[in-house]
């Protein structure tokens, strides 16, 4: 386990991370005063779920052009 300041704990926190992942628990202290310990949490790993809401949902064919005439309208003043 290692033993860092704050200020080394905020300028390295990505680093930090990377080492509690690891499986190496770090504590942060202040003025050599232990504060915080960081270790990492027992979470199953995200499940991407791809395609779930497949037939769920349509797009309408004209979904890019849905309303172009009032966006256009609003450009021109008209609206």
């Amino acid at each position: 386990m290692s033993v860092i300041n704050i200020h080394e704990a905020k300028t390295h926190l990505s680093r930090l991370i990377e080492q509690v992942r690891a499986g190496t628990p770090v504590v942060i202290s202040k003025a050599g005063t232990p504060l915080v310990k960081i270790t990492a949490i027992d979470a199953p790993a995200l499940q991407q779920r791809i395609g779930f809401l497949a037939g769920a949902i349509a797009v309408p064919d004209d979904f890019d052009r849905m309303g172009s005439d009032t966006i256009a309208a609003m450009f021109d003043g008209a609206a």
